[in-house]
């Protein structure tokens, strides 16, 4: 009996021990970690796994235990459920990127996840070798850079070639960059296949412009591409993203030459091509005094941006007013250059007729196709300025004596014609016409002398309304005063100007302009307004218009410099050819 019961307790005591061994095997194989490889260079990416099985609502472990060693580059987590016979199991994955921050042999140290705990994991990180990648790798990076020896502040033309035979899932290409340097991405990416060494790849093609900021050695760090790339043995390895793949192309030192002596004391502008050109006035263009002429610049260089460039301007013009408009600026690039130009158009304003010399410009610069100093140049431009349009107008009436003797008479021009007979009855039909025509008008004068005589003994009894000093006190001019006023106290520098000019025409004065107005005033004070007004107009980043100021110099009406003449006050020949005067 004794023996059945010490044989019975082993019996228990193997299949506890077997149960709790069963049960311990089991749970231990539940969490698991494991790294996609466990020897790395530096500058490289690896991916931490960890699993729980049949654990549906285990929470995601803590990696902060990681941050000492490692650059902790995003998690990502799946979970997945299988079914076989009947019997389902579940998994809950997580992946995390992970970047060493030193070389050596690395600790991932054992996690705690679902109430258990992962094993310890080694990595070797070795340094990083001069390249990473070359012909016949997986992945490799081709970086050519020219020139090698740049000016400061000259384009230097950097290509970057990504050549991969994986299928890559993503990836992160870095720029161009180093201490003292600037880089500017160029175009879109070009994509094309290639056969190196008899592999065929897929090539990524990147573009970029860059310069240093001062001379001397300049070092390009190294460029580096990490990415992900499907791994058919390894479905799992961070959820289709695939394995961790990583190019590295060696850096470049750069021999910064400094700014030549011979180029001068103006803007330090090394480019490939420098063009200077102006539009819209040539020798031929007709001027007049007070009409602008709008003459356009523009300047493109290939191998500098805008920012390099100097601001466009115009020097003092002697006889003419100047006013710059805004700058238009920009950035184009054709894929290899950079291409950076600026755009500005002048209102030139001449203020005295006769000869007007735009002076030549010249924007110097390095040509570093060749290595030399250059110029871009523009000739001076001579343009004959004609008068005002009153002016004009005024000098252009022939003499009334010169018509009358360049007038041929009708009877040479009847003599003069073969077809004399006929023209001789067609004469004295007109003539007869002419007579009875002649006698109506004659009724009709002294018919209107009788009614006028009439009317002045009648206005004789009335009091005479006062007649207007000048033409100015006339109803049209003080409503085109009044106009003036308003635009003034408004602030409306367009609408003065439009208000002023009306107001002069109903003055009596012709002018089409401002200068041509300017040109009849006696006042300074007046034509300093005017100069005003039209820098407000014309030129650019001038302000607010002061209204009220300009107003106020023409509160007493106009300074003209002479009184208008006889004749020319309309442009209309008079309705009776005397006029009648009040008596004295």
């Amino acid at each position: 009996m004794k023996q059945q019961r010490s044989a019975l307790r082993r019996m228990v005591g193997l299949l506890g021990f077997a149960a709790v061994w069963m049960g311990g095997d089991v749970y231990a194989a539940s969490v698991r970690a494991w790294l996609d490889r466990s020897a790395m260079q530096l500058g490289e990416t690896v991916t931490l796994n960890v699993e729980v099985a049949d654990n549906a609502t285990a929470t995601q472990p803590d990696f902060t235990s990681l941050q000492p060693d490692f650059n902790l580059l995003g998690t990502q987590s799946s979970s997945s459920m299988n079914i076989v016979n009947g019997a389902a199991t579940s998994k809950l994955l997580w992946a995390v990127g992970l970047e060493p921050k030193r070389t050596g042999t690395l600790t991932i140290p054992a996690l705690s996840v679902a109430g258990a705990q992962t094993q310890p994991l080694t990595l070797t990180v070795t340094p990083a070798s001069a390249s990473s990648g070359k012909a016949g790798d997986d992945v490799y990076l081709d970086v050519d850079v020219e020139p090698k020896s740049p000016y400061v502040q000259q384009q230097v033309q950097v290509t970057v070639k990504l050549y991969y035979a994986l299928s890559l899932t993503d990836g992160n290409l870095e720029d161009p960059h180093g201490p003292g340097l600037n880089a500017r991405k160029l175009g879109q990416d070009a994509q094309y296949t290639a056969d190196v060494g008899g592999r065929r790849y897929r090539v990524l093609e990147r573009h970029y412009v860059m310069s240093a900021e001062k001379s001397g050695a300049a070092t390009m760090a190294p460029i580096v591409f990490r990415g992900h790339a499907l791994d058919p043995n390894n479905a799992n390895s961070f959820f289709a993203r695939g394995r961790s793949v990583t190019a590295q192309a060696p850096g470049t030192t750069l021999d910064v030459k400094p700014r030549p002596a011979n180029s001068g004391t103006d803007a330090w502008l090394p480019a490939q091509a420098l063009t200077l050109t102006a539009e819209g006035i040539d020798a031929n263009t007709p001027a007049r005094v007070g009409e602008p002429l709008t003459l356009t610049l523009h300047v493109k260089a290939q191998g500098l941006a805008f920012e390099q460039l100097p601001e466009l301007t115009l020097p003092k013009i002697d006889g003419a007013e100047v006013y710059p408009d805004k700058e238009i600026t920009g950035n184009r690039d054709d894929g290899t250059w950079l291409h950076g130009e600026r755009t500005r158009k002048f209102a030139i304003v001449p203020d005295r007729p006769g000869a007007l010399t735009i002076p030549a410009l010249s924007l110097a610069w390095w040509n570093t196709a060749q290595d030399r100093a250059a110029s871009a140049d523009l000739p001076a431009l001579t343009l004959d300025v004609a008068a005002g349009a009153a002016s004009a107008a005024a000098s252009a009436a022939p003499p009334k004596s010169m018509a009358t003797d360049a007038t041929p008479s009708l009877a040479t021009a009847t003599l003069a014609s073969p077809q004399a007979t006929t023209l001789e009855r067609a004469v004295d039909t007109w003539r007869t016409r002419a007579l009875a025509a002649i006698a109506l008008w004659l009724a009709t004068v002294i018919a209107g002398i009788g009614g006028v005589l009439a009317w002045r003994r009648k206005a004789a009894r009335k009091p005479v309304a006062a007649m207007p000093d000048r033409l100015g006190d006339s109803g049209a001019a003080r409503a085109a005063r009044a106009t003036f006023v308003a635009a003034c106290q408004r602030d409306d520098a367009a609408g003065a100007a439009q208000a002023l000019l009306i107001w002069a025409r109903r003055e009596g004065r012709k002018v089409r302009t401002l200068g041509a107005l300017m040109s009849q005033l006696a006042s300074e004070d007046q034509r300093a307004a005017l100069r005003e007004l039209e820098r407000t107009l014309y030129a650019a980043d001038i302000g607010t218009f002061d209204g009220t100021r300009i107003g106020a110099t023409f509160g007493k009406g106009f300074a003209f410099a002479a009184p208008i003449q006889s004749g020319e006050t309309s442009m209309l020949p008079p309705l009776y050819p005397f006029e009648v005067r009040k008596r004295a």
